[in-house]
């Protein structure tokens, strides 16, 4: 009977640990799985120990690419592309991350292969900007948003640039980019 006592004990041990570990792939208010808005460049080598960090030179001749960092997996997969709030300091945190792997999701489900569905059912649409290829959807209380192409967009709003509304964004809409901003301004009021 002690032996029985031990093994629940055990067991329920487990089960309780198990509960505690961090998602590595949980997107929530400041935080990208085991990243946060507090982590300076530097630190990411640490932050993603079991990963490949990738930092993007910054010269004249590639002024695009703005010192991205971008994250891989030990399969060589793309998961993240960060980008600094200044590009070349080691000391600075992380202003916009676009999320590439599928399996960092929201608590709610949103993911970056998703669709407007998951929006529609989930969350408060804060603001839509349009640009001349891509709409902008800013949701309410959460750090993310997401880019829709135009192309997922009925014709008619396809080539203007009037304000597009929420309910004019067709729920299988997929996202071309899931985004991440931590807003340096935020950093400040903290």
């Amino acid at each position: 009977m002690r032996k029985f006592w031990l093994a629940a004990a055990a067991a329920a041990l487990t089960v309780v640990s198990c509960n505690n570990e961090k998602d590595p792939f949980l997107i929530g208010q400041g935080q990208v799985g085991n990243l946060s808005k507090t982590v300076q460049v530097k630190e990411l080598d640490s932050v993603f120990a079991l990963d490949s960090v990738v930092k993007i030179a910054v010269t004249e001749d590639q002024i695009v690419a703005g010192g991205d960092v971008e994250i891989y997996d030990k399969a060589g997969s793309l998961l993240l592309v960060l980008t600094p709030h200044a590009p070349k300091a080691d000391t600075n945190t992380i202003q916009t991350i676009r999320i590439v792997d599928p399996r960092f999701k929201t608590e709610k489900g949103l993911t970056a292969d998703g669709t407007y569905k998951t929006i529609k059912e989930n969350y408060t649409v804060s603001d839509i900007y349009s640009t001349l290829s891509s709409v902008v959807v800013n949701l309410n209380e959460t750090d993310v948003y997401v880019v829709i192409d135009k192309a997922q967009l009925p014709e008619s709003l396809r080539y203007t640039s009037n304000k597009i509304e929420a309910t004019q964004i067709p729920e299988t809409a997929k996202f071309k980019f899931m985004m991440v901003s931590w807003d340096q301004e935020e950093k400040a009021e903290e």
